[in-house]
């Protein structure tokens, strides 16, 4: 016994450890250095089976008195302690019981009903890219894509005759036990069955035109609403267009993901557009009716006297329309005050003047008409 590792410092936890804790710590391990996951490894089995050993003293309250007691002499025979639990030989542990109580059936039968019961078939995920007006006003667009069906040859079950068989390694469970000695003990635990892959159904013909998959490709065209309002990135759903379910199972969906081209006038943000209005000098500052680009067309719009650069001005409800509403944004411009270029020198002077008018004397270039006093 003095080989043996103690308990607490296999599972690494401390001697006041709780039962929550001690199982805890078990289940990692075990699931860590499970046999199954780690085939052919020496050294995860006797690791599994030093988890497994610490474990039973440990979850065990008579047990563990003793062991808190006597150590590993609790239960050596020859140490008389009275243990007579002699190194745990003959312990016969069925591992899909142990594993599913612990991670939910992961090792356990309930594998055998996923792999038998309705499947729902995968999703399938399609990219399409419109325009900023279709987006804003909403569109029917066809997508064409690939999906999954039955096999119209053998109708989905992957055998020539149209009928596949009962399995003769698992008889159609779709598992099989299987039984391992390691240092001394013996367990028991479920696998998915080598022959069926856990179908529980064994195809000795493979249907020719599936090869035995039960499922061939098809190609699909469908027609897609996209709601007006949708914005770039966002995703539609079609139910049932996807790749075709198993034993009965639903099929898949289709999600689309909507790319949205950019618009050379306005700028989204949520439902609200954004746009730059030019405008000049002479209309910024003494007002005067101008024109909005809107969804529906340009129209007017009068700025008032002394509008300065960056002003910004809201046209209520002119923005994009709300998904599955009967509301809609707003549509926000701002003013870019533009300096005119080319002045003839008739302008030039009239520009001096009123800069003199203004008191201003700072400008570099002199017109031909107007001499600085």
């Amino acid at each position: 016994m003095a080989d043996k590792r103690d308990y607490y410092e296999v599972l690494g936890v401390s001697k006041g450890a709780s039962d929550a804790d001690i199982k805890k710590a078990y289940r990692n391990l075990a699931k860590k250095y499970h046999p199954d996951m780690n085939p052919g490894n020496a050294e995860a089995e006797a690791k599994f089976k030093e988890a497994n050993e610490a474990y039973e003293v440990l979850s065990d309250p008579d047990k563990k008195a003793k062991y808190d007691q006597f150590g590993h002499a609790a239960f050596d025979p020859a140490a008389g302690a009275g243990g007579g639990y002699g190194g745990f030989g003959g312990f016969d542990v069925d591992l899909g019981d142990i594993f599913g109580s612990f991670f939910g059936g992961g090792f356990g039968g309930s594998s055998k009903q996923r792999r038998n019961g309705p499947i729902k078939g995968e999703d399938i995920e399609v990219d399409i890219t419109i325009s900023f007006e279709e987006a804003v006003f909403g569109c029917k667009k066809d997508i064409n894509f690939t999906r999954q069906c039955k096999c119209s040859a053998c109708k989905g079950t992957g055998a020539e005759s149209g009928a596949a068989e009962t399995c003769p390694t698992c008889r159609g469970t779709g598992q099989v036990r299987r039984v391992q000695n390691l240092g001394g003990m013996q367990f028991q635990s479920t696998a998915t069955c080598d022959t069926c892959r856990g179908t529980g159904k064994y195809i000795k013909n493979p249907c020719k035109t599936c090869r035995g998959s039960g499922l061939e490709r098809e190609y699909k065209k469908i027609t897609v609403n996209v709601p007006a309002g949708i914005d770039n990135g966002k995703g539609l759903v079609v139910r049932g267009e996807g790749n075709e379910g198993r034993n009965g199972g639903p099929s898949g969906d289709v999600f689309v993901m909507v790319n949205v081209r950019r618009s050379s006038t306005f700028t989204r943000q949520g439902y609200n557009l954004y746009c730059d209005v030019p405008v000049t000098i002479v209309e910024a500052t003494l007002g005067a009716e101008i024109e909005i680009p809107t969804l529906e067309g340009r129209e007017k719009y009068t700025i008032p006297e002394a509008t300065q650069y960056g002003s910004t001005f809201t046209l209520k409800g002119r923005g994009v329309p709300m998904v599955n509403s009967k509301g809609r944004g707003d549509l926000i411009f701002k003013v870019i005050v533009e300096v005119p270029k080319g002045l003839s020198e008739k302008q030039r002077e009239l520009l001096y003047k009123f800069a003199e008018e203004c008191g201003e004397n700072n400008y570099t270039k002199k017109g031909k008409f107007f001499k600085k006093k």
